[in-house]
Formats: C-alpha cells, structure tokens, sequence
C-alpha cells in the first residue's frame, strides 16, 4: 500500500533530519578545504614552495583517509543476526498463545541450546527480541532508531546516520583517529597566523577570518574528538561496547563488567585483526562472526550442540566478499584463549581459521 500524502511527507522530513548531522560535517570539510588550501596555503603562506607542497601533501593524505573512514562508517550496513537466531514459525505462534512467563522461558530454552548464546537479562532470562521475533546473540541489542537488532550494537551515531556494531565499529575508530589527526594538523599550522592575527601583524584581507575561524574550529574539534577517541581506545582495550560500559553483561553466573576480556592485545586484535599492515585502513578485518565471542569465563554449554566449522559458508562482507578470512566463534576462541598464532594448520591442508557465518545483511 502507497502511503499517503502526509506520511510520506513525514518520511521525507525525518530523513532529512537524520542527515542533517552529516551534512554539516560535510559542509564544515568543505569549508576547511577552502579556508585552509585556497586562503591560508596559496594566499597568505610567504613564497616558500617546498613548505607550502610539504603542508599541501600531508594535509590530503589526511583529508582523504578522513573522508575515506567517513564514507565507510556512513554506508557500512549494520549486521543482523543469523536466520538460525529467528524463531521458526511454530514456536512463533507457540509463543503468541502463551500467556504464562515460564512456558515462553521453556520454548526459548529449547531453541537457545542450539546456539551460541551465553548472556541473559538481568533476571537471569534468555535474551528475546519480541520485535524482530529472535532470540539476542551475545552483545547483540535492538537499535530503536534503525528498528533492527545489530550485532555487537555499540551506539547509534547521529553524526553517521547509521548504527555502530561488528560491521563498522573499527571505521568508526580510524574516522575518529584521522578526524582528530585533521584537526590537530590544522591547528599547528594555522596557529603562527592566528597569532600574527591577534597582533595585527597580518594582512587586513578576507583570507585573516577565515584563518581565524578555521583556527577555532579546528580546536574546538580536536579538544571534543581527544575525550572522545580515548574513550573508544579505553573501550577497545577492556573489550566492551559503549552499552556495556552501562550496563555489564550478565552471564549464567552474573554480571561481569569484564566477561569479553581477553587482555589488551588480544582485545585490540579482535576489533583490527591479525595483520597490523590494515589496522590503518578503512577496510574490514575484524575477527570473528559477529554472533558469538571468545570469553574467559563460561565454556560451551554440554546441552547445545556444536556446529560444524564446514557447515558455515564463507563470510559475506557488507560490501560483498572481501579477502580478511573471519574467524568462527568457536575457532577465534580456542585461538585468542589459547594464545597462538594465526598460521594455518598442516593437517590435511585445513586452514586453523576457519571460514565463520557471519550475520545477514539489509537489502
């Protein structure tokens, strides 16, 4: 059914509510890019060409790995959980005809041996999405803003217009990191004009405002982004997500704000990956599934049944196949808890990392 006249009105205005946030970053990059190339590098730098090329060069190679992590954390599509989560149709309608707590607590006992799911509510309860009918992998919550359950949900940013989860979080980490290198390098070198400024020791030209404003922003952003991006760099190392931070996951045993720990290392690896020669590039290589993770205090449960490392195809990234080989829930495990190396296995030309199912995407 078409909507009608107001809604898709309606529609139309949240829409451009949502992106407002993203366009004016895009619109103050625009403007840097003017005030800083066009007004402070060839209009008011003194005739020093190997100065102004040097300040011309790193200020691009910035600019473009800026934008670059940008444009991935914006369209990097939020992972959902897998179909094997989703409640088939009969204990779907089971559950719509319970009324009574403990016979829906049973019927998703009964589907949740047969996955990989540790945490709980609160009180102690399998973790239920009524609004996406499935039942929650680990670190997985519903985002009411995209109305969909992400995996490793970590925030809904409004400064991307998009969720933060398994599938963009380390994008989110390198646009924070190369937003914070743009603004510090503008800042250092804008600083000596802004001081000729403040002692009208500079031109009385258009260019002295810009100078002056791009100054301040600049700052303004760089003292915003350092809180901001240390708070992400402390959240990687203790292996949480921003919802964790809040609100510890509970496990059978309880809440443990530190259940997901594995040590700084090996923390870190799980968000970058093994190959530290992408850990500066915006492209996906981030271990795991996105449905199940390593933890140091729970084991596989003896009721759910294992599944196959060769019943899981071959991860799809959310920009299709891409060459970073994730590893299976249960493979990153018994590798990150064990502490060895990612080469592959020579038993039977089998590969230790293992090809993991990773979650559906939105079409």
């Amino acid at each position: 059914m078409a909507p009608s006249g107001s809604g898709a009105v309606r529609s139309g205005c949240r829409r451009v509510f949502y992106w407002s946030p993203v366009l004016f970053i895009s619109a103050i990059v625009v403007w840097s890019y003017y005030a800083f190339v066009l007004q402070l590098c060839v209009g008011e730098r003194p005739p020093e060409q190997a100065v102004n090329l040097a300040y011309l060069l790193v200020y691009h190679v910035l600019l473009f790995m800026f934008v670059w992590a940008y444009w991935r954390t914006i369209f990097t599509r939020p992972m959902m959980p897998l179909e094997e989560f989703h409640l088939p149709p009969a204990d779907r309608q089971l559950l719509e005809r319970e009324d009574r707590a403990e016979s829906v607590q049973e019927v998703l006992r009964r589907v949740a041996k047969e996955l990989p799911v540790y945490t709980r509510t609160a009180s102690g309860a399998i973790r239920f999405c009524d609004r996406c009918h499935l039942v929650k992998p680990d670190r997985c919550h519903h985002c009411s803003v995209c109305n969909k359950c992400i995996l490793k949900m970590d925030h809904h940013c409004p400064w991307v217009n998009n969720c933060v989860g398994f599938s963009n979080y380390k994008f989110f980490l390198l646009f924070l990191a190369y937003s914070l290198l743009y603004c510090l390098f503008i800042t250092a070198t804008d600083m000596p004009y802004f001081i000729r400024f403040w002692t009208n020791s500079l031109p009385d030209t258009q260019a002295k405002f810009h100078i002056m404003f791009l100054f301040f922003a600049a700052a303004m952003f760089f003292i915003s982004l350092s809180s901001l991006f240390s708070y992400h760099c402390w959240l990687v190392c203790k292996n949480r997500s921003t919802l964790e931070a809040f609100r510890a996951p509970v496990f059978q045993h309880g809440p443990n704000k530190n259940g997901f720990s594995l040590g700084a290392s090996k923390n870190i690896r799980q968000v970058f990956g093994d190959e530290k020669k992408y850990w500066a590039l915006p492209v996906f290589s981030s271990l795991g599934d996105g449905c199940s993770f390593p933890t140091c205090l729970v084991s596989q449960d003896p009721e759910q049944a294992p599944v196959p490392a060769g019943q899981r195809p071959p991860v799809v990234g959310p920009g299709g196949a891409h060459p970073f080989p994730p590893r299976p829930a249960r493979g990153s495990q018994t590798w990150l808890l064990g502490g060895g190396s990612s080469e592959t296995e020579s038993d039977g030309g089998k590969q230790r990392d293992s090809r993991g199912k990773r979650g559906t995407l939105e079409t």
